[in-house]
């Protein structure tokens, strides 16, 4: 039978370095990187046991990449939500993000909401897009809701007031080789298993990761016990 895997996290990285061994600007790296975001999430709504993919997209310290990269990220995003909206409908993905949204323009705010009521009631997958995001500023905005909201401050408080709400990551992956973790879903990956590719983003494929999955599978997941 093997691991069960409800919940898949990626850490999409290695689109800068993709472009650059190719003599490519880095920007022609996140092109390609849109691309297999659709593959990949596209193959998740057809694994029935999947029921949500968290996408490690921008982060809160992405800001301090060139203000050209960052605002071609910013147009980029925009225009693949806009794009997307048949996808999502098509494989039933409902589109959610994660992170501190209030830095982005009213504009893509606009486009993210509106691809989010448009998805609302689709049930094949629930992808999670992390925008401005870092683990450690979701647990502070978590504790200071809580706190807002007079709750006794327990583990499954905190986990209910995150911005996945209650969802533990079952096997978390990052690609291009980096072995770190990045600020990234540090509370919900308690216990997820960890996968590091040497593969770039751009080069990932459904292939891979369904080999990824079967090695997943094959692991004993103890949660603390023996």
């Amino acid at each position: 039978m093997g691991n069960n895997l409800e919940h898949l996290a990626i850490i999409m990285d290695g689109n800068g370095r993709w472009a650059q061994k190719r003599g490519q600007n880095r920007t022609k790296g996140h092109e390609k990187g849109v691309e297999v975001v659709r593959d990949i999430t596209i193959h998740c709504s057809k694994i029935e046991e999947i029921k949500t993919l968290t996408l490690y997209a921008f982060s809160t310290e992405n800001w301090k990449r060139p203000k050209l990269e960052v605002n071609f990220l910013m147009k980029l995003l925009e225009r693949y939500l806009k794009n997307e909206e048949p996808t999502y409908m098509k494989y039933g993905v409902k589109f959610e993000t994660i992170g501190d949204l209030e830095p982005f323009s009213k504009g893509l705010k606009k486009v993210i909401n509106n691809l989010k009521e448009k998805t609302k009631n689709n049930k094949n997958l629930t992808q999670y897009v992390a925008l401005n995001y870092g683990a450690r500023d979701e647990i502070t905005r978590a504790v200071k809701k809580l706190v807002e909201d007079k709750k006794e401050i327990t583990q499954d408080n905190i986990s209910n007031y995150l911005d996945t709400g209650y969802s533990d990551v079952d096997l978390l992956i990052r690609t291009s080789g980096e072995l770190r973790l990045s600020n990234f879903l540090l509370w919900q990956i308690a216990y997820a298993e960890l996968y590091f590719t040497n593969t770039l983003w751009p080069d990932f494929t459904p292939k891979e990761l369904d080999e990824i999955i079967e090695n997943f599978k094959k692991r004993k997941r103890k949660f603390g016990g023996i």
